[in-house]
């Protein structure tokens, strides 16, 4: 294929290094790999589209995918792009439970997303052929295997593919409601990756080698460690999630065989990895090339990423390398990074200031109570070509350390969700995302506060629920991570409910001890404390913790909680 501008996705390939040594390895969970050169990569991609085309798949058509193998999903992903088809990735279901709800995610994005075709694997088939017996209008169930026996045919020349063509559709993880098809173009993907590849962000370096573990129908995964690296000609190592769920240390072991300088996780993918590292797995540990290590996709807690820095310095691992970053899927995938080689930097405020929208300085002194300042990691500033400002309630621009809600525009967002309407009149309005985040600035730099319509109001005064959240899970017996804190309306006030996972036999000194320490962090009372089994509290596919759900389940008695 021959491209005027390496300006699309597709381009962007067929312009990569023809070095056989520079490509995609995917580890297996046997430990076996496989690897695909950039060249590898399109000429597979490429077979797939014209096998898309066999089975009646045509340009624009929305091409959904449910399929567990990291190899196998990029492949399918990238070759349904080469034929100008519109992959909707879908995560494949983890386990047993819960399956009416995963049904019902996988056909409400099946039908919002228009699919024409439902590509997935025979394990899966009988789950995809129950959500397909739902009115879901005509979308036709096709197996990986039916795809390989497929006669390739001609597809939409992938020549005539323009930046502002829509490349795929992002649902959103759903922790807020159901999930919305955001609409990535090929323009919004290729000033993404090569912002956050780029000189304000990861400034990637010809030696780099990344390595990361993270569910590639999630953006962190799929652009981070897929579409970006592509676009920017980066080297990647793959490990299936389920392999690092298994044994988080194989990340870190990873990290060490591939030399590798580069990898992204979540907040609590840095406290596991801490938790889990006995001393004798520190031993021949050589993290000393890792240049960033990045974090996001949720709160993230300063006390996590020093505790993990100081556990593995002993390995060479250098504190400069944790960049936190602020993004979401409705901006392609980041929006403001850390600045790269800096130590972090945390803002500490009044807490009680906080409460009322004004982040004002205050130095943690001994002595203090705990609830009497609150730590808060920068996030940087918004990349070259972006905008971002901090908005009131009445859309006014707020000053510097004044709390509102975070607005961005720039290349990298997008322009909406994919027929809906409604939704993308309530989140854009003139080029500008409003986020529903809570942030602040401070000569430019980012501090994020929480989500709008998860703050917790008492009395007047605003609480964060992922402050309350992390206090609870250093509660021995509480299952860390796996907290919801909200409000509740009784007898006319806000009340607060923090619910926690734990085993049944502690729910009674766990009920004390979390409304102990919510009163000694926050101040603030707790009016109940629901202990629920392990492993049912509500999560998104990506790992967070649903809390408008959450309270929902126990606003309706829902809420599996252990015996009082």
């Amino acid at each position: 294929m021959t491209h005027v501008a390496a300006d699309t996705l597709v381009s962007c390939l067929a312009s990569a290094p023809r070095d056989p040594a520079r490509g995609f390895t995917f580890k297996s969970l046997d430990g076996t790999e496989r690897f695909y050169s950039f060249a590898d990569l399109e000429r597979e991609a490429e077979l797939r589209a014209g096998k898309l085309a066999a089975l009646g798949v045509e340009r624009g058509d929305r091409v959904a995918l449910v399929i567990a193998d990291p190899a196998e999903f990029v492949l399918s992903f990238i070759g349904a792009a080469i034929g100008g088809m519109v992959p909707v990735p879908i995560y494949p279901r983890a386990s047993f439970k819960a399956k009416n709800a995963y049904e019902n995610t996988v056909a409400h994005i099946l039908k919002a997303a228009g699919a024409k075709l439902l590509l997935s694997t025979e394990g899966a088939k009988p789950v995809m052929e129950e959500v397909l017996a739902r009115d879901l209008g005509s979308v036709r169930l096709a197996m990986l295997e039916e795809l390989a026996a497929a006669t390739p045919k001609p597809f939409a020349d992938p020549a005539t593919i323009r930046p502002d063509d829509l490349c795929f559709l992002q649902f959103t993880s759903g922790s807020t409601s159901m999930p919305k098809g955001v609409m990535v173009t090929h323009g919004n993907l290729v000033a993404n990756a090569r912002a956050f590849l780029g000189p304000t962000g990861v400034n990637r370096q010809q030696d780099d080698v990344a390595v990361g573990w993270l569910p590639l129908y999630h953006d962190m995964g799929l652009i981070g460690f897929v579409l970006g690296t592509i676009i920017c000609d980066l080297p990647t190592v793959l490990i299936p999630t389920e392999a690092f769920g298994r044994r988080p240390n194989i990340w870190l072991e990873t990290l060490h065989q591939q030399k590798a300088s580069i990898t992204f996780a979540p907040n609590f993918a840095y406290a596991l990895a801490t938790k889990r590292a006995r001393d004798k797995d520190l031993d021949g540990l050589d993290l000393s090339r890792m240049r960033v290590a990045g974090c996001g996709a949720e709160p993230i807690n300063p006390r996590v990423m020093r505790e993990f820095a100081q556990r593995f310095e002993r390995c060479g691992f250098p504190a400069t390398a944790l960049i936190p970053a602020y993004g979401m899927a409705e901006a392609t995938l980041a929006i403001t990074f850390h600045p790269s080689l800096v130590p972090l930097i945390t803002d500490t405020v009044d807490a009680e200031q906080m409460q009322r929208g004004d982040a004002v300085p205050r130095a943690a002194q001994a002595g203090d109570d705990p609830h009497t300042t609150v730590e808060l990691v920068c996030c940087g500033k918004p990349f070259l070509g972006h905008e971002l400002k901090i908005v009131g309630e009445q859309g006014q621009t707020l000053g510097d350390r004044k709390v509102g809600e975070i607005w961005s525009r720039g290349p990298s967002i997008t322009s909406g969700y994919f027929n809906n309407p409604e939704g993308t009149a309530e989140a854009w309005s003139d080029g500008w995302l409003h986020t529903g985040d809570l942030g602040y600035l401070v000569d430019g730099m980012l501090y994020v506060c929480g989500r709008s319509k998860d703050l917790i109001i008492i009395r007047g005064a605003n609480f964060y629920p992922q402050d309350i959240e992390w206090a609870v899970s250093e509660i021995e017996g509480v299952r860390r991570d796996n907290v919801v804190a909200f409000s509740v309306m009784r007898d006319g006030e806000e009340t607060l409910v923090v619910s926690a996972e734990g085993g049944s036999a502690d729910a009674p000194q766990l009920r004390k001890a979390i409304a102990a320490k919510v009163s000694e962090t926050s101040g603030l009372t707790v009016g109940h404390v629901a202990v629920v089994r392990i492993g049912s509290l509500p999560k998104t596919s990506s790992g967070k913790v649903q809390r408008r759900r959450t309270k929902q389940l126990f606003e309706t008695g829902q809420l599996e909680e252990h015996a009082v």
